[in-house]
């Protein structure tokens, strides 16, 4: 099971500081620590009244810590409160260091796909509702796919094309990253379902990273409250970088082809597929999340650096 941790710069960030200031609300996020609890739950457990309970928890909420939702209960609603951090590291952030390399970041929406070929299970959402009809190819087509910020399918690809800010850079091409969050593809969800993943930049594999499974244990930090909590709830934020050295996913090298193979000064554009191939040893599906879904608020990430 993945852990979520927060660091924290004492200099930057005195909400969090100022809300583990409190033994209640220590007390709160301890017992949150084994699972989600309505304010009654942990009205009765702290021994505090449900008024003293609740202001507390927003202000848990306020610093970024909790989250909130409303469920129904036998007699209206209660609310259900969630710890959104396994562990907190108190640090002081070091100051920049200065860099002879030059970065420009790009990041594209998940809807902004300029292809796709898609097999069921599949479907889109964006952060308000689903998109199109689940289960349907052709949904991928349809104009609300733009908000997009889950993405899924068992079999086939989605491609992107970002511009070439290569040619912006000048000097030679250090390294080309592509960042973003990513699980595997299963009905309901299961932490054991391998799904072989495989990343293309202009047609050129880079190298295929081995899903581990579908998660859904526990909701995604960014995942909206109306999402089904069998769904697919997060992933795991995934680095594929090409360097002169090889293609690396992590740190850990996953193929011998370089950014001198890929041939950017010969692309007006850079396009990046993202596919579960049909001959995969392990077909198991794919989910993309971007902005509003999953443990990490972002789009895909494309960054290009150059050293001159």
């Amino acid at each position: 099971m993945s852990r979520d941790f927060l660091i924290v710069d004492p200099e930057e960030d005195q909400a969090v500081l100022r809300a583990f200031a409190s033994p209640a609300r220590a007390r709160i996020l301890k017992l949150l620590r084994a699972g989600p609890l309505n304010v009654n739950d942990i009205s009765t457990a702290t021994g505090l009244p449900q008024s003293s309970v609740s202001a507390n928890i927003q202000i848990l909420e306020e610093a970024g810590l909790v989250r909130s939702e409303n469920q129904r209960a036998r007699k209206g609603t209660q609310k259900v409160c969630h710890t959104l951090f396994d562990e907190v590291l108190v640090t002081f952030k070091d100051p920049p260091r200065p860099s002879d390399s030059d970065t420009i970041e790009t990041a594209m929406p998940l809807g902004l796909y300029t292809s796709c070929q898609v097999s069921a299970p599949c479907g889109l959402c964006s952060p308000h509702g689903v998109v199109g009809l689940l289960d349907v190819p052709d949904s991928f087509l349809d104009p609300g796919r733009m908000g997009a910020a889950l993405v899924w399918f068992m079999r086939g690809y989605v491609d992107y094309q970002f511009p070439n800010n290569a040619r912006l850079l000048g000097g030679d091409v250090a390294a080309l990253e592509v960042a973003m969050e990513l699980s595997s593809e299963v009905p309901g969800t299961s932490p054991d379902w391998p799904s072989d993943i495989t990343v293309s930049i202009n047609g050129i594999e880079i190298g295929t990273w081995t899903s581990p499974g579908d998660f859904g244990d526990k909701r995604g930090v960014y995942t909206p409250d109306w999402w089904k909590l069998k769904g697919s709830q997060y992933g795991m934020l995934k680095s594929f970088r090409v360097t002169p050295e090889g293609s690396f996913v992590d740190g850990v090298k996953i193929s011998p082809v370089s950014i001198k193979d890929l041939s950017l000064a010969d692309h007006r554009s850079i396009r990046l597929t993202v596919a579960v191939r049909e001959d995969a040893r392990h077909p198991g599906g794919i989910n993309i999340f971007g902005r509003g879904f999953g443990n990490y608020d972002q789009d895909i990430i494309l960054r290009v650096t150059a050293r001159r």
